[in-house]
């Protein structure tokens, strides 16, 4: 973390604001070209085959971005709608830079799936078509699910159901065909999804404490918490203030938000 904290003071201004627009114009631009490969075939020219793209046809590394994951229909409409929606919420509450890494790492995993998939599969061309940005529009999801576990969406405009038991689903959908599919699928979705994963469990922090962080900056730079401290321990009381070494964590086990500094994290008792 202090690793990516220092990248992102370097290289934070070059972040792409509202990155989701551009997300949704790939899929606009992707289904244009879905229609036009009726009599043309446009969209076999992009996608991501890692043998073709060692002989010479590089643009594929790019291209593929543009392939759609399905037909378009209504349902696909809705859900374009959604993940705008969810992915700049995400931009608001993680910053720009923390949700461009996320994008784009989880583009740069799909890219090293495909040559994972090419190698296991002895050089076989032709499942270049299994990459889109279908998983990558499904990781906005879930970490939105992860940030906002409790939030309620309206399933088929009716429907009140809390984010986290939709995300359940998908990830139980995702086990299943991760079991009945073969290695072509286990490589897609795992590399795919590399983001939720190293950002949700490598980083050890929680979407929830990045929302807290993330509004603590925001009131200091307005000017309202100058004499508050970001973290305190529940145990000792010790705060950054005190100590500015200090690691603090929010424990995952205790029911409410308490937060310990690195010398009790292991060793307090867990309020339930």
């Amino acid at each position: 973390m202090k690793f990516f904290n220092k990248m992102e003071r370097k290289f934070g201004r070059y972040a792409i604001s509202n990155l989701t627009k551009y997300i949704i114009i790939t899929y606009i631009i992707g289904y244009a070209l879905y229609y036009m490969s009726a009599t043309v075939p446009i969209l076999s020219y992009l996608t991501l085959e890692p043998g073709l793209i060692l002989k010479g046809q590089v643009w594929r590394i790019i291209s593929w971005v543009l392939v759609p994951p399905g037909s378009p229909n209504l349902f696909t409409i809705v859900m374009l709608l959604c993940y705008y929606q969810l992915g700049t919420v995400l931009e608001q509450t993680w910053g720009r830079f923390r949700y461009n890494v996320y994008i784009f790492f989880g583009i740069l995993m799909t890219i090293v799936g495909a040559f994972i998939l090419y190698v296991i599969m002895g050089g076989v061309i032709g499942f270049g078509g299994a990459f889109s940005t279908y998983y990558v529009s499904l990781s906005i999801f879930l970490g939105f699910a992860l940030t906002y576990p409790n939030r309620q969406l309206m399933l088929y405009f009716v429907i009140p159901i809390k984010i986290k038991y939709l995300a359940i689903l998908d990830l139980v959908y995702l086990a299943y065909s991760m079991y009945r599919g073969g290695w072509a699928t286990r490589v897609v979705i795992i590399c795919s999804l590399m983001n939720v994963i190293v950002f949700f469990l490598m980083t050890r922090k929680s979407p929830k404490e990045i929302h807290r962080k993330r509004d603590f900056q925001k009131a200091m730079a307005k000017g309202q918490a100058s004499n508050i401290s970001t973290h305190k321990c529940a145990i000792c009381g010790r705060t950054e203030k005190d100590d500015p070494n200090l690691e603090f964590r929010f424990c995952s086990k205790c029911k409410g938000n308490y937060e310990y500094c690195q010398d009790h994290l292991f060793t307090h008792e867990h309020i339930r």
